[in-house]
């Protein structure tokens, strides 16, 4: 008699357990890039230059209900710059910015994921630019998740991140590109994101 109340104890555990894990374990996302954007703003002199990054990878594990299992991890090609201007592409790749043939990649790896209140959160992690890598807290806010009206069983959400760096900080100008005279040291990026996730 009782190994038959161990036995079905056993199975109320492992059916909790399996419960559990699939109802509250963080969704993994996968980006929608014809509805996704990584674009910046340097300063030059006087006025505000805009680019983008055209190509890169994420690997987005969220769940607002579950914070501890989710995380974001992204790789941005910094060969895909894009400021509508072949000639200064070129040179952001060169050795005076980016140096691209050595360090082909931007970085960033969340080690956690907080709440800091009306579907706002911080990412922390490292990020990486060049041969430097730095504790970095990326804000981003949750624009909403709804189900897909054109697919059965897939969640729709949007995201979105602003902040700024410092492009001295990651050795991102060498030589006169040093100075800020130019080009501005603030850079500043900003990130809207659309991803899709089958439903748990």
């Amino acid at each position: 008699m009782k190994k038959n109340h161990f036995f079905i104890f056993t199975l109320l555990i492992l059916g909790v357990a399996s419960f559990a894990a699939t109802h509250y374990a963080a969704l993994s996302w996968t980006v929608d890039k014809a509805h996704t954007s990584v674009t910046f703003e340097a300063k030059h002199f006087f006025t505000n230059v805009p680019g983008a990054f055209e190509s890169y990878e994420a690997e987005v594990n969220f769940d607002p209900e579950k914070l501890e299992e989710s995380s974001i991890n992204v790789q941005i090609d910094v060969r895909s710059i894009n400021t509508k201007n072949k000639r200064r592409d070129g040179h952001l790749q060169s050795a005076d910015f980016f140096q691209s043939d050595l360090y082909p990649h931007i970085t960033f790896s969340s080690e956690k994921i907080v709440a800091i209140g009306n579907n706002n959160f911080e990412a922390h992690g490292t990020l990486t630019i060049k041969d430097v890598s730095t504790e970095f807290v990326m804000p981003f806010t949750l624009l909403g998740i709804m189900n897909s009206p054109r697919q059965e069983n897939i969640l729709i959400a949007g995201f979105e991140s602003e902040f700024s760096l410092l492009r001295k900080d990651y050795n991102v100008g060498a030589g006169d590109w040093i100075s800020d005279a130019v080009v501005a040291d603030e850079i500043k990026v900003k990130v809207d994101i659309e991803v899709k996730a089958q439903k748990n």
